[in-house]
């Protein structure tokens, strides 16, 4: 299960195999269940999150109760609730796995010491961070700029994975609009 990571990370920065040794020390493997949580709201976020095989969503409950997907993560792909992480304060969320998935975790309390012992890895952390924040400034400037059936049109176009992993209500939250609504969409076809 460590290697799809050290593969991910070789992609951004080199680590030798004494370093990845190393970082193998830091990383707790969890599995959870289709429907199981990572993260409860008034939970604090202990771990980043690295997807090795299954689908998790980040997502919290607006005003009117409804829950409001905000970002996926699929195979290679990180997720946390950053504030809470970074802060080790309550977090809104919730990180929930959608599919059965399994995790490699690396906890609050081990970054300080992991970074101290292997700098290479805040350059990697600094560039997926980087992706992500670009990834969620696209994300908001979709829903307002474009129309719901443009959204799901571009979305299905880049990701066709999500379309056909995700159930049908997380991916409308996720673009914005109701079950509902989505199912019109796809009818048109």
């Amino acid at each position: 299960m460590g290697s799809a990571l050290h593969q991910h990370i070789n992609k951004f920065v080199n680590l030798n195999k004494d370093e990845q040794k190393i970082l193998a020390s830091f990383l707790q493997f969890i599995s959870v269940k289709k429907k199981g949580f990572l993260l409860e709201q008034g939970q604090t976020c202990r771990a980043k999150y690295f997807v090795v095989k299954g689908c998790l969503r980040l997502y919290f409950i607006d005003l009117k109760g409804t829950e409001q997907t905000t970002q996926f993560a699929i195979e290679n792909w990180w997720i946390t609730d950053l504030t809470s992480f970074l802060f080790q304060e309550q977090s809104e969320f919730y990180i929930q796995a959608a599919e059965p998935t399994e995790v490699i975790a690396i906890e609050n309390h081990h970054y300080d010491e992991m970074f101290h012992k292997l700098p290479k890895l805040e350059r990697y952390f600094r560039l997926i961070l980087q992706k992500n924040h670009q990834a969620s400034q696209r994300r908001i400037k979709f829903l307002y700029s474009q129309t719901a059936e443009e959204r799901y049109r571009n979305f299905n176009r880049l990701f066709p994975e999500f379309v056909q992993r995700v159930p049908q209500y997380m991916l409308a939250s996720y673009l914005g609009f109701t079950p509902e609504f989505l199912s019109k969409i796809r009818a048109k076809k």
